[in-house]
Parts: structure tokens; sequence; C-alpha cells
């Protein structure tokens, strides 16, 4: 029997709805991959409400989970690192240290880093200092970098306008040869987004079809990132991992849409997660 791949994601919880942690561990459990979540956050529902409760977990707090961790031997045969949302700079640099440990103890660890930093619309909705940490140290750790064209344009200081823009901005901001970037919420045309995957093997679009939301749901950042992971941890291909993440995400905004939801519905879609129904075209542009 083959054994499970290994997981740990470092992201914000919610007690309802579906974003950071709530939006990937439920996914990549679907995909068959067993995942440690560390919670960064513990709120009653996401931020785009307007009113939450809860509260930030110190540095210390998550320390100690992931220290926990290792002295259960949870992080043997650790195969990637999930990051997103962080509360602030401190808890990035535990984050650092720790992708930083395993990497020099797992070689072949996979780390996707998802840069929640802001949205276009909405500009920078994180604290001071955090954006600058993506882009000055976190990032450097990662085997693939996942942020929107707001958050490519933060951390690469090029301004994007076109596709070409978007790769170029990529060129930018790649640490090394080997480091991929997928760009999501790419607006293609009046009538669809895309996904695009810039690797030194070369770069792919995946067009879907656009839905006009009055409000549109959060957490597809996060579930994004979490498929393209697990995906690539399954078929060790980057490409093939964004065809296949484009369609799981495309079922899961079409049944939210249809069912009138602000949150996503990944339980009524968790087929989708798996077996997407669907295929999109697969454009190689580089």
């Amino acid at each position: 029997m083959l054994s499970l791949k290994q997981v740990v994601s470092i992201q914000s919880h919610v007690s309802y709805g579906y974003v950071g942690n709530r939006a990937a561990v439920f996914p990549l459990q679907r995909l068959g991959i067993d995942v440690s979540a560390v919670n960064t956050v513990q709120f009653s529902n996401h931020t785009g409400y307007g009113a939450w409760r809860g509260s930030i977990h110190s540095r210390e707090h998550i320390q100690e989970l992931l220290l926990g961790l290792d002295e259960v031997g949870a992080l043997e045969s650790v195969d990637g690192i999930l990051s997103g949302y962080m509360g602030d700079v401190h808890l990035g640099r535990v984050i650092y240290e720790f992708v930083k440990a395993q990497k020099q103890c797992h070689p072949d660890l996979f780390y996707c880093c998802d840069p929640v930093i802001g949205d276009i619309g909405r500009g920078v909705f994180v604290k001071p200092g955090v954006g600058e940490f993506f882009r000055d140290e976190l990032i450097s750790l990662a085997d693939l970098i996942t942020p929107n064209v707001f958050e490519l344009e933060f951390l690469s200081g090029c301004k994007v306008n076109s596709l070409f823009d978007i790769l170029a901005a990529c060129d930018q901001l790649r640490c090394r040869p080997e480091q991929a970037i997928c760009v999501t919420s790419v607006q293609s045309d009046d009538h669809h987004v895309a996904l695009l995957m810039d690797t030194n093997e070369g770069s792919w679009l995946v067009k879907t079809p656009f839905l006009s939301f009055n409000i549109a749901p959060n957490g597809a950042g996060d579930l994004t990132a979490s498929l393209l992971l697990g995906r690539y941890l399954m078929q060790r291909s980057l490409a093939k991992a964004v065809q296949l993440a484009a369609a799981s995400v495309y079922q899961v905004f079409a049944m939210t849409f249809a069912e009138g939801s602000r949150e996503l519905q990944l339980i009524r879609a968790q087929d989708q997660l798996v077996e997407p129904t669907v295929e999109f075209e697969l454009e190689k542009i580089r």
C-alpha cells in the first residue's frame, strides 16, 4: 500500500465559512492527503462580513504547536507545507524558521506560499510590514508562490496590464530558476478568468468562465493554493496541477453561484475536488 502524502497547513481558521484552513484542509483530505492543520487565528467567521469575533494566536502558541508536531513524529515524512494568511510579521518569522528547518531535514519537501496581502478594489488588508515580509523573506523559500494580480504587482514592483506584463513580473519576482509562480484571478477577457502557471519549463494559461456574483465568496485563493499543492504532490506536474485545480475551483464556484451562497459550497461540490466533470484547455503561452 502506498503511503499517504503528508502536508502541514499553516493558515487562519474560522468556525463558520470556508477560508484559510477551512478552505484548504478538506480539499487536501478529499484528494487523499493527510494534513496537520496549524491555525494562526481563530475567528467566528471571515472578516469580509465586517464583524467577527476571536483572536490572533501568539507566535509562542504557534511555536508550541509546531514543536509538538515534531515531538510526536508528525514531521518525519512531511511532503509539503502550505502557508497563507498570517496575523503579523512575528508569526511570519516563526513560519520562515519552520519551513527553513524542514527543508533542511527533507530536501524534497515542496513549500507552497500563498502571499495573502490584498486584492484589486480592496488594496492591502494585512497589518503593516506583512506584505514586505512576504516579499523580502518568506517567498525566497517557496517552491510555488500563488499571488493574485494585485499581490504580484506588490511583490514584483511591476505594473500589470497584460499577459506579457504578468510574465515579466513573474521573471522579476522569481527568486531562483526552479521556483514556480501561479497567478490567480487573471482577467482574461469579459467572459473568462484564468490561472497562469509560470515555470522554468514553460508557462500555461487555463481559462474558466467568469461568474458574476453579487458578493463574491471569500476563500478562492486558499482553495486554489491547496489544490495546486495537492495535485502537484500527486501528479508531480505543475502543468497538470493547474489544469485540474482550475477545473475543481470552477465547479465549486459554479455550485456556489447556483446556490446563491456567500460561502464556498465545498461539501456539496466535494466530488468535484477529486474528479471534476469539466476539463479546460491548458494553453502554453511561452
